[in-house]
């Protein structure tokens, strides 16, 4: 079961629109870039596990992919489905389901998406189930690419945005850094919700639990958003063009990968199973 502090953050129906205005657009640039790289092409199957109301999954089916999404929130689900019907190119299946337990056959697709659960599982070994869960449906050789937030970025975006430090702050911070566990109490939408943040090197290990081969782990956001007027730098298309350039000339580079608002890792099944 997700927890019931997630489901409720969720329910404000904030996440369907998140990664289409502003400074969070890079997010959605970047990942898609990343996925046209990195995909085989259409019309591969690809179950899009966690994926919201099909952020990524409705532009993968528009490029001629076989898209299955699977999401625990009910919200996101019924969002997907009227998304789906006024679609050109509509969503294979769209189910409300747990990353930790899927229903797809084993081998049954090419490509799985965990660009949402893994930081919404606090615990390790749900970590690397979900891991395992993907590693199973996957067909030998098939592509698994999982999403991380960093354990660093948001230190530093506290600190960009100029806020008055409040008691026990700093306490806060070393728990967090050690821990990498986030929690909202007061469950303010704009304090996010129930959250693990990662380093790079325990993505990796987590994968290598899971049985699946490291092909590359990328920064994929960076830290641009930190820069000022960062939004009105999208809206303009040579300047767009440029951040995007410069984040995957460095996006490998490990000393910047932990600094990254969040990172991606490229894994395959082995191809001999």
């Amino acid at each position: 079961m997700v927890d019931s502090e997630i489901l409720k953050y969720y329910e404000h129906g904030l996440e369907r629109d998140r990664l289409t205005a502003g400074g969070r657009r890079i997010e959605f640039l970047r990942m898609w870039d990343l996925l046209e790289r990195h995909l085989p092409p259409a019309p591969a199957r690809v179950l899009d596990v966690g994926g919201g109301a099909g952020v990524y999954a409705l532009p993968l089916a528009a490029a001629g992919y076989e898209v299955h999404l699977v999401d625990p929130v009910p919200l996101h689900v019924e969002q997907a489905i009227a998304a789906s019907l006024a679609a050109s190119a509509r969503l294979a299946s769209i189910t409300v389901g747990d990353a930790r337990a899927l229903e797809a056959a084993e081998g049954g697709v090419d490509v799985v998406l965990l660009l949402g659960p893994l930081y919404h599982l606090t615990d390790k070994s749900d970590r690397v189930t979900a891991l395992r869960e993907a590693r199973r449906v996957v067909r030998p050789g098939g592509l698994v690419v999982a999403k991380a937030l960093s354990r660093f970025y948001p230190i530093f975006e506290n600190l960009a945005g100029g806020r008055p430090p409040s008691p026990g702050e700093f306490e806060d911070t070393v728990r967090f850094l050690a821990d990498g566990q986030y929690r909202n109490p007061g469950g303010d939408p704009a304090g996010f919700t129930t959250s693990y943040f990662h380093r790079p090197e325990e993505l990796t290990g987590e994968i290598r639990e899971a049985g699946l081969d490291l092909r590359v782990l990328v920064g994929a956001s960076g830290n641009v958003k930190l820069l000022p007027g960062f939004a009105q730098r999208l809206e303009d298309a040579g300047q767009r063009d440029h951040v995007l350039s410069v984040l995957r000339l460095t996006e490998t580079e490990p000393s910047l990968i932990g600094m990254s608002q969040n990172f991606v890792a490229v894994a395959q099944a082995p191809a001999g199973e």
